[in-house]
């Protein structure tokens, strides 16, 4: 019987959760304390415009929106919340070259365990999960940085069927 090689099991690195509110004020609050709750009491961080959009009165530096990681075992006890607020269905569109993937959730009602709160109002957020092979850290440490070989990094097939086997989600 052949043994699987430990290096090559896929696993998922972190689970960012992103909320766009598109302005400062009090809906930014809202949504940063949404998204705070939703990931399990952590601190949400503010994400800012990057440039300057005059019809949509933005400014570059401006705080826009709110985004939460995720690692280890609460990440993939969120990303199991997620696609069962998905209803274990998502796109094939949504995996990109890297094995990396992403979706939306229309309201966070449909996330398993959050009730509305009229004071909050409605937000959709966004799931986007990273996923990875043990050993790529070589490629972010500070001394020895090297690349990876191609067998090594994660393609879109193999991220499909990581989703599908360790998740149970359907992909269309």
């Amino acid at each position: 019987m052949a043994e699987t090689n430990p290096m090559r099991e896929l696993l998922v690195e972190k689970v960012t959760v992103n909320i766009g509110v598109g302005s400062p004020g009090e809906r930014l609050d809202f949504a940063k304390q949404l998204i705070g709750k939703l990931a399990g009491d952590r601190k949400p961080i503010e994400t800012n415009a990057r440039k300057r959009e005059p019809v949509f009165k933005l400014r570059k530096g401006l705080a826009i929106g709110a985004k939460v990681t995720i690692r280890g075992k609460p990440a993939l006890e969120f990303l199991e919340k997620a696609f069962t607020a998905k209803r274990k269905v998502i796109s094939k569109r949504n995996f990109d070259k890297e094995g990396n993937f992403s979706f939306g959730v229309a309201e966070y009602i449909d996330f398993p365990g959050a009730k509305y709160d009229p004071e909050i109002g409605m937000f959709g957020f966004d799931v986007c999960v990273t996923v990875m092979r043990r050993g790529k850290r070589v490629t972010k440490r500070k001394l020895g940085k090297t690349k990876i070989g191609n067998k090594h990094k994660v393609s879109k097939d193999e991220s499909i069927a990581f989703v599908q086997d360790k998740f149970g989600v359907k992909v269309e």
